[in-house]
């Protein structure tokens, strides 16, 4: 955790993004019809127009909390690609965790203030104030008075230059599910792999994906007598610090065979010891970010990846 005085922010710039029943309306045309088609399918549409409505509700509150006199601009998350941030922006991300997660990979250490819009709804790991606390803290950024938690997150490098980055994971693989195929270089260890794909995990991603990972190999491993013996034992759940200077990868289930290993399956990433990837797959190999199926970098044959953390940091501001 940063404690920071930073200089007073300018502008207010509050990134939201579509409700369910937005989507469905996009769809359909009108709420009515959205209504006829999930009755129709034997869904509850109440629960659905509840979340909309809560979440506007919880929009309009923070909208009307930014003070006369300092700038504010509402963007959708799908504008997030196109929108220019000011170098003295201070970001309000009204939920959920994963628009956070969409919003940092924008940033260039503009502080995020995160609020969650349905705390009876969203668990809000990232979305650390409510509407009723917005006033107060939203004041306290503006004039440069802030708590910063300090987020690592990751890239992954192409040898042709392109570039992803990652707030919680990355993942290489393929998109359906036939087998990976590549190499694995991880400091002084490598081995051909034929796999379903590597995770890449940051701390703050550590807490997600990587803990079913954790969890489901410590059952197996356990039924087998066996334990973590000869790789460094993770934390109880796995989780570790939001700023480490390091990632952690493993392996989703690694075939041995007479041409492929099943060793280089777990380790640390740091700023001196990367993970390398090499593409062995014609067709389909793909770098995913923050498991978002849009958000990925083409590996096929002839493309490696240097995966590392990433010279670009979120700060998200805390209590």
């Amino acid at each position: 955790m940063n404690s920071a005085s930073a200089r007073p922010r300018e502008k207010v710039v509050i990134v939201t993004r579509s409700s369910s029943l937005d989507e469905l309306v996009a769809k359909f045309n009108t709420e009515g019809q959205a209504k006829f088609y999930l009755e129709h399918a034997g869904q509850d549409f109440a629960p659905v127009r509840k979340r909309h409505r809560q979440y506007y509700s919880s929009l309009d509150d923070v909208r009307a909390h930014v003070p006369l006199g300092v700038k504010a601009q509402v963007i959708d998350r799908s504008y997030l690609p196109q929108f220019s941030f000011g170098a003295d922006d201070l970001v309000v991300v009204v939920g959920p965790d994963g628009l956070v997660v969409n919003t940092a990979k924008y940033l260039n250490g503009q502080p995020i203030l995160a609020v969650n819009p349905d705390p009876e709804q969203i668990e809000g790991v990232l979305l650390p104030f409510t509407t009723h606390e917005f006033p107060r803290v939203l004041a306290a950024a503006i004039r440069g008075e802030m708590r910063l938690q300090r987020i690592t997150m990751a890239q992954a490098v192409l040898n042709d230059g392109q570039r992803l980055l990652a707030f919680n994971d990355l993942f290489v693989g393929v998109r359906s599910h036939v087998s990976a195929r590549y190499h694995i270089s991880h400091g002084s260890r490598s081995e051909e792999h034929s796999s379903c794909g590597i995770l890449v995990s940051t701390g703050a991603g550590s807490t997600g994906w990587l803990r079913s990972v954790y969890a489901g190999a410590a059952v197996v491993a356990q039924a087998m007598g066996a334990s973590f013996a000869g790789a460094k034992a993770p934390s109880e759940d796995g989780r570790f610090a939001w700023d480490a200077a390091q990632l952690v990868f493993a392996v989703r289930e690694p075939w041995p065979s007479k041409t492929t290993g099943a060793s280089v399956v777990y380790g640390t990433v740091t700023p001196d010891v990367p993970l390398v990837v090499a593409s062995r797959m014609a067709e389909g190999g793909v770098i995913f970010s923050d498991g978002i199926e849009a958000d990925f970098l083409s590996f096929t044959a002839g493309l490696t990846a240097t995966i590392g953390i990433s010279d670009k940091t979120a700060h998200l501001i805390m209590p």
